[in-house]
């Protein structure tokens, strides 16, 4: 893992046969007569990091249940593979941080085996089961919380849980709804560093939307801003210095064009 400190570089990651592609075009999304998204175009490309930003009410959650057609649309959403065939992926999917009571005496391991296997957590977990949902946690470095009840967890280590849901079977892309929501600092990075992980190791394409900036530079291939339509989409540092994010946001982040830190002005 990397220090939450330490430069990020982002080297591009090659496309492998079987990755998949996405592309939103021409997207709108009207709910009970009142219009959510308009217009809204882009690409998220094979084995590829794209951050989703925008104030509350943006259309955010809308545009992720959309590509999971779980909501009427307008536009189009296609799929690729690699070498450019139509396809229908795997996507995995996970939701902002449902709250537990803290005296819930499900553990993660009765959790997870329920979600994957529909075994009733009022039985003890057989073996087999049981060595499945460890490999699955092993995928975000998670071995640990199997046993650890499911109320307890902090902010990040309930985002390893849901992200190894997510990851079961293993999507071609993974949408995630503010991950870093509830998370603290030092968590912040080691989810970020998991993801840029994951997206090497298993070949994955992931969106995700968040509130915070901090990490985008360090860990973001590509940013989009959203507020019912696409107003700037670019690097991190092109959409984070632009008037658009000013904007929205009214704040001046310090930073140049080239991603390097300065004054605010």
């Amino acid at each position: 893992m990397r220090h939450a400190k330490q430069a990020h570089t982002r080297i591009p990651v090659p496309a492998r046969p079987g990755a998949c592609q996405l592309t939103v075009r021409d997207l709108g999304v009207t709910l009970e007569g009142t219009e959510i998204l308009q217009d809204v175009s882009f690409q998220l490309n094979c084995r590829e990091i794209v951050a989703l930003i925008g104030p509350n009410g943006a259309g955010k959650s809308s545009l992720f249940r959309s590509i999971l057609g779980q909501i009427p649309y307008t536009g189009t959403i296609k799929f690729e593979l690699a070498g450019g065939y139509p396809s229908h992926p795997k996507i995995g999917y996970v939701p902002q941080s449902p709250s537990f009571d803290r005296s819930c005496p499900i553990s993660v391991l009765d959790f997870f085996a329920a979600a994957i296997s529909r075994w009733p957590v009022f039985l003890p977990v057989p073996a087999p089961l049981r060595d499945k949902v460890s490999a699955c946690l092993s995928r975000v470095h998670g071995e640990a919380l199997l046993h650890k009840r499911i109320g307890t967890l902090s902010g990040g280590e309930l985002q390893r849980v849901l992200m190894a849901l997510a990851l079961e079977p293993l999507p071609q892309i993974l949408i995630l709804d503010e991950p870093l929501s509830g998370v603290d600092v030092g968590g912040e990075h080691l989810l970020m560093d998991m993801l840029d992980e994951i997206r090497q190791t298993y070949d994955l394409s992931i969106l995700f939307s968040t509130h915070d900036f901090s990490t985008l530079q360090q860990y973001a291939d590509k940013v989009i801003l959203l507020k019912s339509t696409i107003l700037k989409t670019g690097t991190p540092a092109e959409v984070l210095t632009s008037p658009e994010f000013r904007s929205v946001f009214h704040l001046d982040l310090g930073l140049h064009p080239n991603g390097e830190g300065g004054a605010a002005q």
